[in-house]
């Protein structure tokens, strides 16, 4: 095996949209309706080996807004990349899995939300930024804690 083969390397493969969903279940009643929307998102990520040296990382964005308890709309879109990561020490693959990919993904999640939302006729809701480093090392503590072993 040549020096070069053996070194570490990382390469996005292809970013994609993998899944999307919209309801608007009250419309049209609900567009006659007062009142200021509740809007609650929740955010998932997902990772997982294809091949050798070939993993996919989805995140989930589902953004449900609601007026009067009555749902407004409902959004889930799912964007995933497909990333080449090869020759990296065991201990390095979790934090390149659960930060750099899905800090690539997101961007492209926020704005797909925000789209998909503007041809709804409503304003777009904008995902704030993520901190996946924070969240990464939040769930270690937590794994810790518990006395698991963290997952990707």
């Amino acid at each position: 095996m040549t020096d070069q083969a053996a070194q570490p390397s990382f390469s996005i493969q292809r970013i994609y949209l993998k899944d999307l969903s919209l309801e608007l279940p009250n419309a049209p009643a609900i567009l006659l309706e007062q009142g200021q929307p509740q809007v609650d998102v929740q955010l998932n990520l997902h990772a997982e080996p294809v091949v050798d040296g070939l993993y996919e990382v989805a995140v989930t964005a589902t953004v449900t807004a609601k007026v009067n308890d009555k749902v407004l709309f409902l959004v889930e879109a799912k964007q995933a990349g497909l990333f080449e990561i090869k020759n990296v020490p065991q201990e390095q693959m979790q934090p390149i899995i659960a930060i750099a990919c899905p800090q690539i993904v997101y961007p492209y999640l926020r704005a797909t939300v925000a789209d998909v939302l503007n041809r709804t006729g409503f304003p777009p809701v904008h995902l704030t930024e993520v901190n996946f480093q924070a969240m990464y090392e939040s769930q270690l503590q937590q794994a810790a804690a518990n006395g698991q072993a963290p997952q990707a």
